[in-house]
């Protein structure tokens, strides 16, 4: 019985369907009394169903044009048009099916993520791997991951890998991650086994968050559909002062049973709530969970969008950016990072999984640490390579007073608003780790392309400093921009900026919970796990990239205008079919058959909404895409050699000025950056041209290419003459060419990744290109 229940709607449409069949069949034998019967028993079928809707429609205190159906139903009845009853009763029970199998479409979408959620882990101990159920996992445990596997919790990985995420992020293609990367619950391990190290428990990683957001995730009613409701019952009377009047004039209520049976409106009950939950799969596949058909509409209406700056419009996870070490120090930067690295690979900290993912990507070869002590609030110390290491805040590194290298790091800390991790080997302050929280490349080009769809007004908010704020407001292109703000400072804004027209709210901390809440819609990130604003938000992107934003909004402006242009047909066609029944020209049993070919047109529109539809990504062969990835390794290994450049530019600011740094830098560039940047000249910048339509779109790149071969040669020269020790004018110079060739190379990097890297999909075309 319960079987049965939860299969209604078929059971429905294959009944009154097989009794409408079954009595066209005993007509055409000529048995007119049978036939009648078993029309009017499907007729039947649909007035009990038709009531029972009606009847919880009243409970729910909804509004239902059911009463149009049930009055046509009724009336086939009295006036003894059995045939165009069960037509009206087969109609009714298909548009039900239909409604019905969209929905479960949606769910299904967004549901299959929650049947694969692992229920095992395997803890890596001395005596090898151990199986545990993944709820007794802890932070620090070391796991072990099969090829094949789901990964069970988040944690950082211990060694190369290759993923599968595709179903959080929707993206077909394994993945390449380093070791030292953070990686996800929920993924499936695509390669040879791989380790990690857990940073969350199973409650509180990725996966977990995803479950509980799929079960809020239900198609619920959007206000467009309540809207049809709405109209569809202002429709009512309408339908019956027209039957009326045509039964007043004629005196044949057969007209006026005619009139009710055209008069149905599904297309409006059933084209919107289609269209809005197809919108809801469309975007479930993209990495996109819609919390229901009212989000979805609100998302479509929004005008107003408001940004948080950290994990929003930047990337959320810092990056080391340069090493620079105490004046006269006996350690060299890259043995600074080695033994720094070594040491925080056993850390849960947020700072060390860039520092871990940065010595990897200098080829360094870390080693095992030992005594390592996390100290709550200042760093952590540990032994390696019989070296005591120590990381953290200044003034637990440094004690007394601060030389003179301190001081200048913490300046450049502060005018650069990067992060400071301060290092001591054998008690000796030894260096300083720079790390910064960059700009998502994708940004700048995904607000573009929001003010192309229709945003109108894009604001900054953010607890940041004003200066840091203000930055990246004029990079990404923002209207306004609002720093130094908490919770409640931020709640405020979304309010005011709500009364004039309506808002989205994206960001991706705690502390944007109460802003999500209130906009007009929230939109959450949440591809590194699904904290408070993921359960506070309407929407919440699975996928890393924000530009995914922009597709979500697309796809909900596309599902809105594919209802309304459903709606519009349906129901003008049904107008139209109205007046003729109440003319004289639509019998009840033709206009049952055509009020059923104008439900199946007005649902067909709905279901375009399924479709494939035009993105603001841009569209690469796979060929280009692995060129481009292949450059854009190469772009992240040459990185470090620009912050290298400001750096040996610092140290040369005091006698006696030693040039032998400059000039290792110099062959460094001349043999590694010069030549990646040749390599972008020749492939990168065809494959943009291609990409977004002509040469012109390349013109500035090529430019600064050969403007930083004009000042590497121009530096070059410069240092060739000097072949005495430089006097201080000299090194003014010298000097002066570094700082230059630092800014332009700052500049250009930030335009290659905006304007060619961000195209790339953040993905690998094989596993074969995984390192060793």
């Amino acid at each position: 019985m319960r079987g049965w229940w939860k299969r209604r709607e078929q059971v429905l449409f294959a009944v009154t369907t097989l009794l409408l069949m079954v009595g066209a069949v005993v007509a055409i034998m000529g048995a007119t009394s049978a036939a009648n019967a078993v029309w009017t028993a499907a007729t039947l079928i649909g007035l009990v169903y038709s009531t029972a809707s009606l009847i919880a429609a009243v409970r729910r205190r909804q509004p239902s044009v059911d009463v149009i159906a049930w009055l046509a139903l009724a009336g086939a009845l009295w006036v003894g048009e059995a045939p165009a009853g069960a037509v009206i009763a087969v109609m009714l029970a298909s548009g039900v099916l239909l409604e019905a199998r969209a929905a479960a479409r949606a769910r299904r979408e967004l549901s299959a993520l929650v049947a694969r959620a692992p229920r095992t882990a395997r803890r890596d101990t001395a005596t090898g791997p151990i199986e545990v159920p993944v709820a007794e996992v802890v932070v620090g445990d070391r796991l072990v991951v099969g090829s094949g596997e789901i990964v069970p919790v988040d944690g950082r990985l211990r060694g190369p890998a290759v993923l599968d995420e595709s179903a959080l992020t929707g993206e077909p293609l394994p993945v390449e991650r380093r070791a030292g990367e953070d990686v996800r619950s929920g993924v499936v391990n695509a390669g040879s086994p791989l380790r990690l190290t857990a940073t969350e428990t199973a409650e509180a990683s990725t996966y977990a968050g995803v479950v509980r957001l799929v079960e809020q995730a239900q198609a619920a009613s959007a206000p467009f559909v309540r809207i049809a409701d709405r109209f569809a019952v202002a429709f009512v009377p309408v339908t019956l002062v027209l039957a009326g009047v045509a039964w007043a004039i004629t005196g044949d209520p057969v007209r006026a049973v005619a009139v009710l049976v055209v008069a149905t409106p599904c297309p409006l009950l059933l084209a919107a709530p289609i269209a809005i939950m197809s919108g809801i799969s469309r975007a479930a596949r993209n990495g996109i969970v819609v919390k229901g058909g009212e989000a979805l509409e609100r998302l479509a209406a929004g005008r107003v969008l408001l940004f948080d700056k950290t994990g929003t419009l930047t990337a959320g996870r810092p990056v080391l950016t340069d090493v620079v070490t105490a004046a006269n120090g006996q350690l060299a930067a890259g043995e600074v990072l080695r033994l720094a690295a070594s040491l925080d690979q056993d850390s849960a900290h947020v700072l060390a999984s860039a520092i871990v993912t940065a010595a990897h990507d200098r080829e360094l070869r870390l080693t095992s640490p030992r005594e390592v002590r996390e100290r709550h609030g200042y760093g952590v110390e540990g032994v390696v390579d019989g070296h005591r290491v120590r990381l953290g805040k200044a003034t637990w590194i440094v004690t007394g007073e601060s030389p003179a290298w301190v001081r200048h790091a913490r300046r450049r800390a502060a005018l650069d608003g990067s992060l400071t991790v301060f290092v001591a080997v054998d008690d000796v302050p030894t260096a300083v780790l720079f790390l910064e929280d960059p700009l998502r490349p994708q940004a700048p080009r995904m607000v573009r392309a929001l003010r192309a769809a229709g945003i109108t007004r894009v604001l900054l908010v953010t607890g940041d400093r004003a200066d840091t704020a203000e930055a990246v407001g004029r990079v990404v292109g923002v209207d306004a921009v609002r720093a130094d703000c908490d919770p409640g400072d931020k709640l405020a804004l979304v309010r005011a900026e709500q009364e004039s027209a309506p808002t989205i709210m994206v960001g991706d901390g705690i502390n944007d919970a109460p802003a999500l809440a209130a906009a007009g819609v929230g939109v959450a990130l949440a591809a590194r796990g699904a904290t408070a604003s993921a359960e506070a938000a309407d929407v919440v992107l699975t996928v890393d990239r924000i530009d995914a934003l922009a597709d979500a909004i697309l796809i909900a402006r596309r599902c809105r205008r594919i209802a309304l242009w459903a709606v519009t047909a349906g129901m003008g066609l049904s107008a139209v079919a109205m007046v003729a029944a109440a003319i004289g020209y639509l019998p009840p049993v033709a206009g049952a058959l055509l009020q059923e070919g104008i439900d199946v047109a007005a649902i067909g529109i709905a279901l375009t909404a399924l479709l494939p539809a035009p993105s603001h990504t841009v569209a690469m062969k796979p060929a280009d895409i692995a060129t481009a990835q292949r450059l854009y390794a190469e772009h992240r290994e040459v990185r470090p050699l620009v912050e290298q450049v400001r750096t040996v530019a610092d140290a040369l600011n005091r006698p006696p000025y030693d040039l032998r740094p400059v000039r290792e830098l110099l062959d460094d560039l001349e043999s590694r950056l010069l030549v990646h940047e040749h390599a972008e000249e020749a492939e990168l910048l065809p494959i943009m041209a291609r990409a977004l339509g002509g040469v012109e779109v390349t013109s500035g790149l090529s430019r600064t290419h050969a403007e930083i071969d004009h000042q590497t040669a121009r530096l070059r020269r410069t240092v060739d003459d000097l072949v005495q020790e430089a006097e201080p004018e000299d090194v003014t110079d010298v000097r002066r060419l570094l700082y230059g060739l630092y800014a332009i190379l700052r500049l250009h990097n930030a335009q290659e990744e905006e304007g060619a890297f961000s195209l790339v999909p953040e993905r690998r075309a094989d596993a074969e290109r995984t390192r060793p």
